[in-house]
């Protein structure tokens, strides 16, 4: 396992647990947003991951919470590619419209609560381009706690937190914040082995901290859980 920049090992130590009632006062003012909670990445095909699959309990315990205490807004970016998607030039085919692959973990979508989910798909890791999230955000004005889970940490989550806060930034929303909780996120793992070619090793470990640590540098707050 590649090991952590000490100054990273150091800061996760100290991030502590929230109470999501702490976090999220006014459930009229926060929201759940979830990236690539589907099968692709957890249950199948060429990109599923039993690690990212770890996920799934803490993740429906939230959600099932958040409901409890009264948010209503639960926006699932989704992954839904062409079978020509350029992304595949980087990645596996995944993900592919009208297969399984691109649809919700049965967990999520069996929820008592799951039609009043919106789900926006997606042909890149970032959130926002050519899709309707930013329209979604502008008719939520009064958006003021943006949670965020799924996955990947170093990818789709890292896209979709920066641009939560830095749309926020960009426009001086004043009291706006950005919440990721570790227990909520995580990312894939090809462990370093001097037998892979040069730039396919992805230690999970090592990704998932130090983006960890880069989110929390550009004013996103980390927190271990959600309790």
């Amino acid at each position: 396992m590649a090991s952590l920049p000490p100054f990273v090992a150091r800061w996760l130590e100290t991030v502590p647990v929230a109470r999501l009632d702490e976090v999220a006062p006014d459930p009229a003012t926060a929201a759940i947003f979830s990236t690539d909670i589907i099968n692709a990445f957890l249950r199948e095909g060429a990109l599923a991951s039993e690690r990212i699959d770890s996920i799934t309990d803490p993740v429906l315990d939230l959600v099932r919470r958040a409901w409890d205490d009264g948010i209503r807004d639960f926006v699932f970016l989704q992954d839904t590619h062409p079978p020509d998607s350029p992304e595949f030039e980087a990645y596996p085919a995944h993900a592919i419209a009208g297969t399984s692959e691109s649809e919700m973990i049965p967990e999520l979508a069996e929820l008592p609560f799951a039609n009043q989910f919106t789900v926006i798909e997606k042909n890149s890791l970032h959130p926002a381009i050519d899709t309707g999230f930013d329209a979604w955000l502008d008719a939520h004005p009064d958006l003021r706690t943006a949670i965020v889970i799924g996955d990947c940490t170093d990818l789709c989550v890292t896209t979709l937190a920066l641009h939560l806060r830095l749309r926020a930034n960009a426009r001086g929303v004043q009291g706006f914040q950005v919440v990721v909780p570790i227990d909520c996120v995580d990312t894939f793992d090809i462990p370093d082995d001097p037998n892979l070619p040069p730039g396919a090793a992805h230690p999970a470990e090592f990704f998932h901290a130090v983006w960890l640590y880069h989110l929390a540098s550009n004013n996103i707050r980390i927190v271990r859980a959600l309790s």
